[in-house]
């Protein structure tokens, strides 16, 4: 029997091979016991944890993989290790059904690339594209088969940890940075050995929770979510993304892990999605804390009814979901149909087909860390930061300059840069500031260094040492920010302020009289008025990663000029919050002439800087835009053409943006919206003209009926630097 068994999943994987990876799935479906059927949607950790166990099994991950009763691991990492738990489940399991090998590759494997949200930074997705291949290239060199990125959830509050893992706060550009990312970790060929399977995540509106606390509870209408939550997961489907992450908040009530809205009616019926979700790290025993199940076996009968497929760390399935298909409280189809999902990402990956493909130790070798993937760091790296401030053109830097004070406690740090969520990433790889500064300029500038503070205490000891450093120097270049845990999960901030006293030291440094430059570390907007308003030029370097020191020398001494854009607003206090670009008028805009209107008394409205803000060590000259029609049908497109010219003395890459505004509709919309950009490069003196194309989908929205349409009316569009210093023109869209 176990012959005749053998012989037909080797004909359904090796000999059917014209037959459709559904057909393939469902041959072997066809085989599975209920048990072996409910293991390839069991999950757990390997090698470490990043929560905490719930009640795993006694038998040890061996004795489960020939009982075929588990799927898939995570954090399971080397071709050595993965290869040694595939042989198990390959070779001595009744059915050799191959494993998933999951990690969180967010910004890189062993090489560390900037964290997402200053990846998004650079509004360049092909370069985000480009991170994101070199990244799965690493990756999948040591076993690893499938990533839980992209982060896709739109974030307006930066109290929130993990905006430091996504692209902002603006559905369209995290709908192009999330694309980018799913084509360069999938590649063109998904059965390739150096492609891994992406996964969007957390389904859904993670990023709106209450308060910024993270794993909390997320309250929002349909039209809210449809509008600006889910876009970025639409794309991410459309781009033919692998798999799926719920998320661990509820939404009106229902947390994700158990909400069909969300899994069935959406992603299954409206998108037509063949992509299995898994939960996140025990999301599914989470739903008895929630209150919407009493205890594990309810969780597991909730969870596979909400269609979430795989069960990360939670047991629930592993312990009850047989059990609940036997007494008839599971339709053996939900299972069925999860199944069937995992094993088609299998077959997609191509590992029935060679289930070691992923653990060859030689490649693995020879690819961890190889000059073209490091190379790739740096190159990424140079379009991520933002130029915030620049009074009296202080940067770039003159390399005749005799001295400069490098303070501060990111000056030396080799761990900070890497930032959260940095894999196998290692500090003795990173290039510290203090490094590549030094190496820059060689002997020819003499450095005086004091870290000055730390990041969390009061201690202000070495604010001596540091205002020695200043005053023995031309330039002072302070290095402050967040250090890497401030900014990821589990990291919510009530304040948004430079913590510790590290604008104290700053202040004292003002004291001196001489320049200063500040260059920041962080993964989230930070309220930096002080600094706006005293400081001579600001840098938002993000966490660079393991490139950092050479490209902030790149940026500081001129040889890169700093091209990146804000994809998140800052706002001047964290009163504001959330504050975000595209608001809704009210029916009481500002008017400073009126105080029965929408504002603060004791605040300007507007945010320190705006979405999309960013300068440059040129200067750069808009023309009025120039539309091809002032009128268009429904169905109908129209072009928008500007001519940019560099009016600096340095060449210089601009981002230009579109925005549109729908005048009239039939539920209100909001003051603008980002529709289109392109990045484009410059020398002194040059002109481009670009153009840009306003399509009938540009212009739909979910109207009073939830359908999602184009309505006649009238409309402006905005062409410009950021999404408030812009030129606008007007057309109407008509029957």
């Amino acid at each position: 029997m176990k012959i005749f068994l053998l012989f037909l999943l080797m004909s359904s994987t090796f000999f059917a091979q014209n037959k459709t990876i559904v057909q393939r799935a469902d041959s072997v479906l066809a085989l599975m016991t209920l048990e072996e059927k409910v293991g390839q949607l069991v999950q757990y950790s390997g090698d470490w944890a990043t929560g905490a166990a719930q009640g795993r099994p006694a038998e040890t991950s061996d004795e489960l993989l020939k009982q075929g009763k588990i799927g898939s691991f995570l954090n399971v990492v080397s071709s050595e290790k993965t290869m040694k738990l595939q042989r198990i489940a390959v070779e001595q399991s009744r059915l050799k059904i191959p494993l998933l090998f999951g990690l969180d590759v967010i910004h890189g494997y062993f090489s560390t690339f900037p964290v997402p949200i200053g990846e998004a930074s650079s509004w360049n997705p092909s370069l985000i594209e480009k991170s994101a291949r070199m990244q799965a290239i690493e990756a999948s060199s040591a076993g690893i088969n499938w990533t839980f990125n992209p982060m896709v959830d739109i974030a307006r509050d930066p109290r929130w940890g993990r905006i430091v893992e996504g692209s902002g706060e603006d559905p369209y550009l995290g709908s192009l940075m999330a694309v980018a990312r799913v084509k360069g970790y999938q590649g063109d060929d998904l059965s390739a050995h150096n492609t891994i399977l992406a996964c969007a995540k957390h389904f859904a509106a993670y990023g709106g929770a209450e308060g910024g606390r993270d794993y909390n509870t997320v309250d929002l209408s349909e039209r809210n979510l449809r509008d600006y939550y889910l876009p970025p997961f639409k794309a991410a489907i459309e781009a033919g993304v692998g798999s799926l992450m719920a998320s661990f908040n509820e939404i009106g009530g229902v947390p994700a892990s158990a909400c069909k809205f969300l899994m069935t009616d959406i992603l299954r019926g409206e998108w037509k999605s063949d992509a299995f979700v898994v939960s996140d790290w025990n999301s599914i025993g989470e739903l008895i804390p929630h209150g919407v199940a009493k205890d594990r076996k309810q969780a597991a009968e909730l969870g596979i009814k909400a269609t979430v497929d795989m069960d990360m760390e939670t047991s629930a399935y592993f312990y009850h979901l047989a059990e609940l298909v036997k007494e008839g409280n599971v339709d053996i189809k939900f299972v069925d149909d999860a199944v069937r999902r995992v094993l088609i990402a299998k077959f997609k990956l191509g590992l029935f087909d060679d289930p070691y493909k992923y653990s060859n130790v030689e490649r693995e070798k020879k690819t961890i860390k190889s000059k073209e993937i490091v190379d790739a760091t740096r190159e990424v790296a140079q379009e991520t930061l933002v130029l915030l401030k620049n009074e009296k053109n202080t940067l770039p830097l003159s390399k005749s300059l005799k001295s400069i004070a490098l303070i501060g406690p990111l000056v030396k740090s080799k761990d900070d840069p890497l930032g959260g969520w940095s894999a196998l990433g290692d500090s003795s790889d990173v290039v510290s500031v203090y490094e590549g500064l030094t190496k820059k300029i060689g002997k020819n500038i003499k450095i005086n260094y004091a870290k000055g503070c730390s990041f969390l205490d009061n201690d202000k000891s070495g604010f001596a040492d540091a205002i020695k450093a200043a005053n023995e120097s031309q330039v002072v270049i302070a290095f402050v920010g967040e250090h890497r845990g401030m900014s990821a999960e589990a990291s919510s901030r009530a304040k948004l302020d430079l913590p510790g006293v590290q604008e104290d030291l700053i202040k004292e440094l003002k004291k001196t009289g001489k320049p200063i430059v500040v260059v920041l570390m962080n993964g989230r907007p930070l309220t930096i008025t002080w600094l706006q308003e005293n400081v001579d030029a600001i840098i938002e370097a993000w966490y660079p990663g393991i490139s950092a020191g050479f490209v902030i020398a790149d940026v500081l001494f001129g040889d890169v000029n700093p091209s990146g854009k804000l994809p998140v607003t800052f706002p001047r206090y964290v009163g504001q919050v959330p504050i975000y670009y595209n608001h809704k008028n009210t029916g009481r805009p500002y008017n400073p002439k009126d105080r029965f209107t929408s504002y603060y008394m004791d605040l300007e409205n507007t945010p320190l800087y705006p979405f999309g803000f960013g300068l440059s060590y040129t200067t750069f000259e808009y023309s009025n835009p120039v539309l091809s029609k002032s009128s268009i049908k429904k169905d109908e497109a129209l072009t928008v053409t500007v001519d940019v010219k560099n009016t600096g003395k340095l060449e210089g890459k601009e981002v230009v943006q579109l925005y549109i505004r729908d005048l009239v509709g039939s539920v209100t919309r909001p003051v603008k919206e980002l529709k289109d950009f392109a990045k484009i490069n410059l020398k002194p003196g040059e002109s481009k003209r670009v153009t840009f194309t306003i399509t009938p989908e540009k212009l739909k929205f979910y109207d009073l009926n939830m359908n999602y349409v184009v309505e006649p009316g009238d409309f402006k569009v905005f062409i410009g630097t950021n999404s408030v210093d812009v030129k606008e023109s007007s057309f109407t869209v008509v029957e």
